[in-house]
């Protein structure tokens, strides 16, 4: 795992050891997720479709996670630059991998949904085509 990202991950699994700052659906691999969106909102993929161009961080990840710790965080993603696009989709993508291999199928709703629209926005990159319409369907419901 990259240290700055790291970093983020370690503040903000210590923030969420106290269980008073948990939101009612906490689970330890949201922060995972989060990171992966403030990441993907950082890097701002061109062959991401209009409506993905950035990714919501929820409301109550957001209302617990810690305003140091928030400022922190976007501090350290604001300074992860790179030449291209194809330079932040390959960190994107090996973060996620990383991310997922730390937790169980059953743990890995957010991370799994993250991953399946960035390895479709990383095919795009490859055929070196542009989004014209995404399929919202459940992927694992298609055969």
């Amino acid at each position: 795992m990259d240290k700055k990202i790291q970093q983020i991950l370690d503040m903000w699994h210590k923030h969420f050891e106290n269980e008073e700052v948990q939101y009612s659906e906490y689970e330890p691999s949201d922060i995972e997720y989060f990171v992966g969106c403030m990441l993907y909102n950082h890097f701002a993929f061109s062959k991401a479709h209009y409506n993905l161009k950035t990714i919501d961080l929820s409301y109550d990840f957001l209302t617990s996670c810690g305003d140091a710790e928030y400022e922190k965080a976007k501090e350290i993603v604001a300074s992860l630059v790179f030449d291209d696009e194809h330079e932040k989709l390959a960190f994107l993508q090996n973060y996620i991998q990383e991310a997922k291999a730390k937790y169980t199928q059953p743990e890995l709703y957010l991370l799994d949904r993250l991953d399946y629209h960035v390895s479709a926005m990383a095919e795009r990159y490859e055929k070196g085509v542009d989004v014209e319409h995404i399929d919202f369907q459940n992927p694992l419901l298609r055969k």
